[in-house]
């Protein structure tokens, strides 16, 4: 549970912890968000998901809310109040608060900050990977800047509830050409046949995931070969493997997708092995 939340430079309890009626993340989606795994109480590749955010505030032109330094250091105490030993931390900046209108509020216009921490439970994490989850398909219907970690996540919300009252845990997205772009919550991958490791190469149609960028640098450390093009859900069926990677899954295996068994129907060793490796390679700040 979290306990104490960071709300515009004031750490307030849980229940105290709001924003104005008029903020235009609330009213437009119009914010940003970063999540950052919390492992042994320290931020998993901090300084990446750091770079992500500057960018996607850039893309929409939202003003920082504080310094480089300050952010790092209002997160690390948001995680050391809410006493996280294992878990995520969230945060979210948008553009403030300004009277309900679709033009831009005036220039100088504070950003809101906030930022809450809440733990996991690593053990439940381990044996979902140990079983493999399930997955199913759907259209894609988002905007076409999916590269920003925007907040206008309704499409995510939908797909997502469409795969829990299928009796899966992911749904992964499929666009008008008849290609999986990513999944709700997470980036794809699948294994070939051959041992080649397949993710969708990075573009304004899914967001460059922080995980996937580290996993890409265990596949080179691991002299694995690594393919980044587009693959269909069909192509994704007949693989060896598949799997995901987000702050969330780390790695996770996935073992159906839309009913059809992945291999043979168990986790994947490859899969298997980039999550067992995967904290030893990703850089941990404390």
């Amino acid at each position: 549970m979290t306990r104490i939340v960071y709300v515009n430079g004031r750490y307030r309890q849980y229940r105290d912890a709001f924003v104005h009626a008029e903020d235009r993340g609330f009213q437009f989606g119009d914010a940003v968000y970063e999540v950052c795994e919390i492992y042994n109480g320290g931020l998993v590749d901090q300084a990446r998901h750091m770079e992500r955010l500057t960018r996607s505030l850039g893309e929409l032109g939202i003003r920082p809310p504080m310094g480089p330094a300050a952010l790092r250091q209002v997160m690390r105490e948001t995680v050391r109040r809410n006493r996280v030993v294992n878990g995520l931390l969230y945060l979210q900046v948008t553009r403030g608060v300004a009277p309900r209108d679709f033009a831009m509020p005036p220039h100088g216009t504070p950003s809101t900050l906030i930022c809450l921490a809440r733990r996991g439970d690593p053990a439940r994490f381990a044996d979902q990977a140990q079983h493999g989850i399930a997955v199913i398909t759907v259209p894609d219907i988002r905007w076409g800047r999916c590269d920003i970690k925007t907040t206008m996540l309704l499409p995510a919300v939908l797909a997502k509830d469409t795969a829990r009252k299928a009796g899966a845990k992911e749904a992964w997205l499929v666009d008008r050409d008849g290609f999986v772009t990513e999944g709700s919550a997470s980036n794809a991958w699948i294994v070939t046949a051959d041992g080649r490791l397949v993710t969708r190469g990075l573009g304004h149609q899914l967001l460059p995931g922080v995980t996937r960028r580290t996993v890409i640098d265990i596949l080179a450390h691991e002299g694995l070969v690594l393919e980044e093009r587009a693959f269909t859900p069909e192509e994704a069926k007949c693989a060896r493997e598949a799997f995901i990677t987000s702050a969330t899954n780390t790695v996770m295996p996935v073992i159906s997708i839309d009913g059809t068994a992945i291999g043979n129907g168990a986790p994947g060793s490859i899969a298997l092995h980039l999550r067992t490796i995967f904290h030893s390679i990703a850089s941990v700040t404390k």
